[in-house]
């Protein structure tokens, strides 16, 4: 295994108790089992608290728009199939600004990683409701409670048939480890959303009120089955499902290109000949 140590170590700017510093824990973990070097990753990012992790791993990294971090991540996967490719970020840039990049990413089926750290909140922006904030809960800018009902990012991703689709906890470092590991090796966009507290700006959605509810997924539950998915998918309130929702077979989308445009560019040689004759054609 790759040492944990080759990815760094570095000062964050996260609040102290903060479930992205287990969330980065745990990704450095899942790299060293799945034997990467940081120069076979990389991570793509959008902007939030949770779009900060990839400034704290030594690996290749890009820092992108507001919920823009799926289609650099998916050219990248396309450009160079020898990378192992993650996007990174938080519930309001993945599910609110990255919303119709989130359904496309869903359609098109590109082999790499989402992980969505899920707080319920905007973190950054001091503690609007996001996407995922339940319905009638109070913030700071929502005094009398969200007005809209929240998005549930793995029904849809199950509706749509996604290769990969699990649901994880801040609090369960190694459990996450694990599902991350399985999703960087299953083929297809693989989501992972990633229940994360955020001490600061959530006083509902805790640590405590998460160990409460979260209950890991056993050997009764075939993620196989679509519309046990979809029903496991769907439990959220006083028992909240962990672990590989749903698993499916879909072909990626590189296996319908040309096998010869995705290898990576600098191992390419150009063929100097057809090219010439290429560029007399415009003589």
């Amino acid at each position: 295994m790759i040492p944990l140590e080759q990815y760094g170590e570095f000062e964050t700017a996260w609040c102290p108790g903060c479930g992205n510093h287990a969330i980065l824990k745990a990704v450095k973990k899942a790299l060293s089992t799945l034997d990467l070097p940081p120069h076979k990753v990389l991570f793509a990012s959008g902007i939030g608290q949770a779009a900060k992790a990839p400034h704290y791993l030594r690996c290749n990294a890009f820092n992108g728009l507001h919920g823009r971090s799926l289609p650099p991540a998916q050219g990248a996967a396309l450009a160079n199939t020898e990378l192992t490719v993650f996007a990174e970020s938080g519930d309001g840039c993945s599910y609110g600004e990255g919303g119709n990049h989130f359904l496309a990413a869903l359609r098109r089926n590109v082999t790499m990683t989402y992980l969505v750290h899920d707080n319920q909140i905007y973190g950054l922006t001091k503690g609007q409701a996001s996407p995922t904030t339940a319905q009638g809960q109070k913030t700071k800018f929502q005094p009398d409670g969200a007005p809209s009902m929240p998005f549930n990012p793995l029904a849809v991703a199950v509706s749509m048939n996604a290769p990969f689709v699990a649901r994880a906890f801040a609090g369960e470092i190694d459990h996450l480890a694990d599902i991350i590991a399985q999703a960087a090796r299953h083929p297809g966009f693989a989501l992972v959303d990633i229940l994360q507290p955020c001490v600061s700006f959530n006083k509902v959605n805790t640590y405590a009120w998460y160990r409460e509810r979260c209950y890991k997924l056993g050997a009764d539950h075939n993620p196989t089955d679509w519309e046990a998915a979809m029903r496991k998918a769907q439990e959220f309130g006083d028992r909240i499902p962990i672990g590989v929702i749903y698993k499916g077979d879909r072909a990626p989308f590189e296996t319908r290109i040309n096998p010869a445009v995705l290898r990576p560019l600098a191992t390419s040689r150009p063929d100097l000949a057809r090219l010439g004759g290429l560029l007399q054609g415009y003589a």
